[in-house]
């Protein structure tokens, strides 16, 4: 299972080429724009997750009272 973990992770050749692509296509003056948006919405899905655990953890103490 880790194996299929690490094909799926791009290695640090990959990253530099993506970053490149970045900021030919973008532009330098817009990746801080970009980083703020991913970051945003790492921080939104983060928050969900963590509501929705909490939602399952809630909902499976109930049924035990219950």
């Amino acid at each position: 299972m880790h194996t299929s973990l690490l094909f799926a992770m791009p290695g640090w050749t990959e990253m530099l080429i993506i970053a490149l692509f970045i900021i030919i296509f973008f532009g330098a003056k817009k990746i801080p724009e970009i980083a703020r948006g991913m970051g945003k919405g790492i921080r939104e899905f983060k928050d969900a997750t963590k509501e929705i655990k909490n939602e399952i953890k809630e909902s499976s103490s109930e049924e035990k009272k219950a």
